[in-house]
């Protein structure tokens, strides 16, 4: 770059980028190579997507693709491509994706198919216990006909399966149960939908509700399982039309409750079972004290083995059918070899501990999944909505984009809208945090969730229910907690390598000590038992996820969205963060303070003002144009308009050619400036920003625009200060003047003025090479490139915009800097709570194996040893959930 860029006397070189290979992304690309080429072939895709942080690389083509249809490359050709979703091809592909929210590589070798699966499905995954749960479903239900893909978070206790055809979802339930958990969908996929059924008293009855409803033509599939009491049906109708239907033939169809858990009788019955074990342990210690013979204490430990190891023990042979080794397992092989040597009470203790400890571990991480679910509850799940003259109440879901609804004083809005009559304040403290109610007035925007606070409100919904702003939070949210954070991933290879090893550890302790002739088989069989406690890894598997989702179920709740555990790791790194100025920390609303016209009337200045502004989107622009209406000029006919990028406008009036910019442009174009450059520094000084109006020739006037600094833009930046982050720097294209005086009054350390869109990636660059690891907060649209560069992407207001919410790393929902630091404060403490989780379960795992050969520990202590580090971690973790600053 030849411009001068300044930063209180620095400057950065730029990189020069050849041509750019961009594909627009309606739906996922099909490569085709060669035709029908049958051999196979190693294609790299290169995805930079908009807020990741990746290098920009040469490129040999400059191609705009739709993704509309399948577009042909050659197969050695290298494509750089803006698509967010999959590339997917015959043979091995390696993408280098860096997609809105991810900046890992990933090499996906899995895609067999040249068609992606074409029915999914989300479900809540109950009764899992350890993360090695979540391996032995997924290896569990991809065994079954037509599965593509099985994914289950332990985290959220979140299940993603893909399959080729919607009839494969159908055993996946039973399946499921078989395992040992339990499943309740949480995505009506398109049509298709779950319905209860009442009134079925044999299986014939849910053969009569099949047949009757597969005569219709708008049932598609329908499947009625009698044991469970529930329907799925894939149809094109209405749901009321589906209830009138079962009706017809004496049964009522309701779809599921919301809230509704379809764990609480199972944890009741749980409970129960764990309670009446411990007693008959209780029973047959008291006994063995009090005359008992010996083998009725052992009968007594022998049913509560039975009791409480049923579902431990059934798990595990389905987790060996699946080849996993996980808890279940190891508990089971400990239990039951206690059993086979005599040790009955050993036996009974590790299994009740065990279960015991299960139990603690799903109610307490149950807290930090619900920190998201409760989000889901903010929007109510139905509205009042006007059919014709009449007011009747509809779920939520039958409402649709231009109805009308109504919301009284005090009631939560149900959708996204406009309003079109009536005023009231609006508490939006569920979606940005911000505990001040907000003024609404006609043509304003609400969102579902937020609160009337006082006035009925007419609303026009422009978003559906599953398009909502806080639908994507919940999306957007979910999809970050179960992205695997770099320390996570770290601690999963770990715990793979550690288990095996450790479990042919306790084999060779078993067998090699006795037959090499040091002690009796009967003792090192049991220290082997041991070790086969202590192998599993629990605790510190659960140490990192249970952190990060509490971390984030934290954020979003206080109107931030944390995209994943990567961007929560790296927050709390940061040591720099730089600004943009305009709309970041000022207003973004500026207005026009002086006028100066020159050789013309200030009427013709304002018009060809008006008629050069008009089709430019910058908020100057804007506030040019917003003056000259509010006077009542009207703009001149014009053509040929062009954006001078960084500089200005131009545009033909009357056949000349006029200009409309900064000192920059006209100082370029030579024109004479000798008349009005005192007066244009004069403005410049008092922090004003100058558009210069004129021709190739000469200068016709000068207006200056003012925007002011955020009342919380100091008290923000003095708070990350104290956060820990050492330098804030303002980003700008503003004059020096006027970059000088708003970094004074935000209590910036640096500044960067006169910048090019393209400068603040070089400006970003050059605080990266000095050491710093670099935050860059935006608005999330003009400044994308320099959000991109930065090793953290936050975009600020993203209530008011999709593009935010999609491109950053980090979103603060409201429209200002005030939870910039609970942000910062937050990751630093949640690195904080996984390095004291990881090294407190590698201590106590290290303790228990030294314990084990001196005679020091014995089975139950090792299981308590084992659970109770995987609950204390746990508990350790959800002190996040409440963090304040």
């Amino acid at each position: 770059m030849n411009e001068n860029k300044k930063e209180n006397g620095c400057s950065a070189s730029d990189e020069s980028i050849a041509k750019l290979e961009n594909s627009s992304c309606c739906s996922s690309n099909n490569i085709s190579v060669n035709g029908n080429n049958p051999l196979p072939i190693l294609i790299q895709v290169k995805n930079n997507c908009c807020s990741s942080n990746s290098s920009k690389e040469t490129v040999n083509e400059q191609e705009k693709i739709s993704c509309c249809s399948p577009s042909p490359t050659s197969d050695n050709k290298q494509k750089t491509n803006a698509c967010c979703n999959s590339e997917t091809t015959e043979e091995k592909i390696t993408l280098k994706t860096n997609c809105c929210s991810s900046n890992d590589q990933q090499t996906k070798d899995t895609i067999s198919n040249s068609l992606p699966p074409c029915e999914k499905m989300a479900y809540r995954v109950h009764g899992m216990d350890c993360p090695a749960c979540a391996k032995t479903i997924e290896k569990g239900l991809s065994t079954l006909k037509d599965i593509a893909e099985v994914k289950v978070n332990y985290s959220t206790a979140k299940m993603q399966v893909a399959a080729t055809n919607a009839d494969a979802f159908i055993p996946i339930e039973s399946e499921i149960e078989k395992l040992g958990f339990s499943i309740e969908p949480l995505n009506q996929n398109g049509n298709i939908k779950t319905f209860e059924i009442e009134g079925m008293d044999c299986g014939s009855c849910a053969k009569s509700i099949e047949n009757h409803l597969n005569t219709l033509p708008s049932v598609k599939n329908v499947s009625v399982n009698f044991s469970t009491g529930k329907m799925k049906i894939e149809h094109s109708n209405s749901v009321e039309d589906i209830m009138t239907e079962v009706s017809k033939i004496g049964f009522k169809a309701s779809l599921p409750s919301k809230n509704q858990s379809i764990q609480t009788h199972k944890n009741k019955n749980e409970n129960g079972l764990v309670i009446l074990s411990g007693v008959l342990i209780a029973l047959g210690f008291i006994g063995s004290f009090n005359g008992v013979s010996t083998t009725m204490s052992s009968i007594l430990y022998a049913i509560a083995m039975v009791i409480s190891g049923a579902k431990p023990v059934k798990s595990a042979f389905y987790a060996i059918k699946s080849r996993s080794l996980d808890m279940n397992v190891l508990m089971s092989v400990a239990a039951i070899g206690a059993a086979l040597i005599g040790e009955w009470l050993e036996g009974a203790t590790v299994v009740w501990l065990f279960a015991i400890g299960n139990l603690l571990q799903t109610k307490s991480i149950e807290r930090t999944r619900n920190s998201i679910r409760n989000l889901m509850d903010l929007a109510p799940p139905e509205a009042w909505i006007y059919v014709g003259s009449e007011i009747i109440k509809k779920p939520v879901e039958e409402i649709n984009v231009g109805d009308i609804i109504f919301v009284k004083p005090g009631d939560k809005i149900p959708l996204d809208g406009e309003i079109i009559q009536g005023e009231s304040s609006v508490n939006q403290a569920p979606i940005t945090g911000e505990s001040i109610p907000i003024d609404k007035n006609i043509g304003d925007t609400v969102y579902a969730g937020t609160i009337n606070e006082n006035g009925s409100l007419e609303i026009r919904v422009t978003k559906l229910v599953e398009d909502t702003t806080i639908s994507k939070i919940i999306h957007l949210v979910e999809e970050a907690q179960e992205q695997k954070a770099p320390t996570e991933a770290f601690v999963d290879k770990f715990a793979s390598i550690y288990t095996p090893v450790v479990f042919i550890l306790a084999l060779a302790v078993m067998v090699v000590p006795s037959l090499l002739g040091f002690g009796t088989w009967g003792e090192w069989f049991y220290k082997g038992l041991e070790i086969l406690v202590v192998a599993c890894p629990c605790a510190l598997v659960i140490s990192t996820p249970v952190a990060i989702v509490s971390a984030i179920g934290n954020a979003a709740k206080n109107g931030i969205l944390i995209k994943g555990g990567t961007f929560l790791e790296k927050a709390g790194a940061i040591t720099a963060i730089a600004f943009d100025k305009t709309g970041t920390l000022t207003e973004g609303k500026p207005q026009v303070s002086e006028i100066k016209s020159i050789n013309v009337s200030e009427e013709t200045l304002l018009s060809i003002a008006l008629t050069l502004e008009g089709f430019s989107t910058h908020p100057i622009a804007k506030s040019i144009v917003r003056y000259g209406n509010e006077k009542g000029i009207q703009p001149k006919n014009g053509e040929l308009y062009k954006s001078i990028v960084g500089k200005g406008v131009q545009a033909t009036i009357q056949g000349d050619i006029f200009y409309a910019g900064n000192l920059k442009l006209f100082e370029e174009m030579n024109v004479d400036l000798e008349d009005i450059k005192k007066h244009i520094h004069e403005i410049q000084n008092k922090g004003k920003t100058v558009v210069i109006i004129g021709t190739q020739t000469q200068v016709i006037g000068v207006i200056a625009v003012s925007d002011t600094i955020r009342d919380t833009s100091a008290s923000a930046l003095e708070a990350l200060k104290q956060s820990g982050v050492n330098q804030t720097v303002m980003l700008t294209g503003d004059n020096e003047g006027t970059a000088k005086m708003i970094a004074f009054e935000a209590n910036v350390n640096r500044y960067f003025a006169d910048l090019l869109p393209e400068d603040k990636v070089d400006a970003i660059k050059k605080l990266q090479n000095e050491g710093h690891k670099v935050a860059m907060v935006g608005d999330g649209i003009n400044d994308a490139p320099a959000l991109a560069t930065a090793d953290l992407g936050i975009a600020m207001g993203g209530a008011g915009t999709d593009t935010a919410m999609e491109t950053a790393d980090i979103v603060l929902m409201a429209d200002n800097l005030d939870k910039l630091s609970h942000t910062m404060k937050l990751s630093k403490k949640a690195l904080t709570i996984i390095k004291q989780n990881i090294w407190f379960s590698i201590i106590i795992k290290v303790l228990a194996l030294v314990f084990i050969f001196p005679g020091w520990l014995t089975l139950w202590i090792a299981v308590l040893s084992d659970t109770g580090a995987a609950l204390i971690v746990i508990l350790n973790a959800m002190r996040l959930l409440k963090f304040k600053e």
